[in-house]
């Protein structure tokens, strides 16, 4: 954790991926993340992978470093309550519909400056999620080498969306720095998706070629790239971003003299153009096939390491887990107690950030751990009136 936000705090109601990553994020560096749930947990709140206890794994690591303020959000005192936190702070994070209880409209009508950040699947405001934008966009159809789809198993839309949400919600705070004008930033999983098709230079390949790209499996497109089979049986990535790294795999392979008769026979040089070699993978693929096929892993790994060669061994997950370079000895992990009381490295902020020492991870709360100090605190709350909230259902503690 940092403390660069200190002093700034932010309500968040939300669940699943994209919403709590935005909360996350701006809690890792520094600010004070209240999330309210209904009383005994949402939708994600049991969201797998779980504990033997059915604890969230998911959902104590996704939170970790937040407040946990627990409502009746069925009952309209438990609503009131929850409007009167967000103007109380004038910062707001939530993936629930535009409409209702927590229209920015509504909100805004006793805090004019506040500031909405609304996670959203479509523009219109239909539901999606990240599995679903992902299809509309056309991955699973670019992934693999058909002809059926191929699902990513990383949420990589929520992901980015959940980034961009903190981002966005800073660049309002400094427009309200500057103008005193609030407003609502309404961020859908669908924009995100499709804006960074068209970033990355997809969306005017299709409409200028007329043509989806081609499934290539495993192999880059663009680049020379793709996974091989060492000798003793390890399948291993690799990928060629300089033509510095080209000429040095070609050396650390012993391949130049049947590299150099292709060039002849195609007419072309690989030297310095990354489309000639993946316009002629064809010819190049089984020349690296034989001659990573006849070297152990081992081998290769010492010779790529020294010619500066960008490749990974495929291995599982747990192993990346064991890996020290990974997780035991990388400063982003630390010790923290979890709430599930499950055992295991707890992720913080990731970047580091010069003259200033990164802070060890916070535990996620538990639900409603929270309600008594932040109704106090934030609302200004009589102990009495606590209790009562309390003791008629309306607000939730942990028990």
């Amino acid at each position: 954790m940092y403390p660069l936000l200190t002093g700034l705090t932010v309500i968040e109601a939300s669940s699943f991926v994209a919403s709590p990553t935005c909360g996350l994020y701006l809690a890792q560096m520094g600010a004070e993340v209240i999330r309210v749930d209904q009383i005994g947990g949402g939708p994600d709140y049991r969201r797998w992978p779980v504990t033997p206890g059915n604890d969230s794994l998911y959902w104590e690591n996704l939170n970790r470093a937040k407040r946990s303020v627990a409502l009746d959000l069925s009952h309209p005192q438990g609503r009131e309550l929850l409007q009167a936190l967000v103007r109380a702070t004038g910062q707001f994070v939530t993936n629930f519909p535009a409409k209702g209880f927590l229209a920015h409209d509504t909100l805004a009508a006793g805090r004019a400056d506040l500031i909405t950040v609304r996670v959203m699947g479509w523009a219109d405001g239909s539901p999606a999620l990240d599995y679903t934008v992902n299809n509309a966009v056309g991955y699973p159809m670019l992934t693999g080498d058909g002809p059926d789809p191929v699902n990513h198993v990383l949420p990589a839309w929520d992901l980015l969306t959940g980034s961009y949400a903190a981002f966005a919600l800073l660049a309002a705070l400094r427009h309200r720095d500057m103008t005193g004008a609030g407003g609502e930033v309404r961020l859908p999983l669908s924009d995100v998706a499709i804006g960074t098709v068209a970033n990355l230079g997809s969306l005017a390949e299709v409409i200028t070629t007329g043509a989806d790209r081609p499934r290539l499996g495993n192999t880059v497109f663009g680049l020379f790239g793709r996974d091989f089979v060492t000798g003793d049986g390890v399948r291993t990535m690799i990928v060629v971003v300089t033509h510095r790294q080209w000429a040095n795999l070609v050396a650390a392979l012993g391949l130049g003299d049947a590299i150099a008769a292709v060039e002849v026979t195609r007419g072309v040089s690989f030297a310095a153009d990354d489309g000639a070699r993946f316009n002629h993978r064809d010819a190049l693929f089984p020349l690296f096939e034989s001659a990573i096929g006849a070297r152990a892993h081992a081998d290769l790994a010492t010779a790529f390491d020294a010619g500066g060669i960008v490749y990974s061994a495929y291995r599982p997950m747990h192993a990346a887990v064991a890996d020290p370079a990974l997780v035991a000895n990388n400063p982003l992990f630390g010790a923290c107690e979890n709430p599930s009381g499950a055992v295991y490295p707890a992720a913080g902020a990731f970047a580091t950030l010069p003259a200033m020492t990164r802070q060890p991870p916070r535990p996620a709360p538990r639900n409603g751990a929270d309600t008594e100090a932040v109704l106090t605190e934030r609302l200004g709350l009589s102990s009495g009136e606590v209790a009562h909230l309390i003791d008629t259902g309306i607000a939730g503690t942990t028990t």
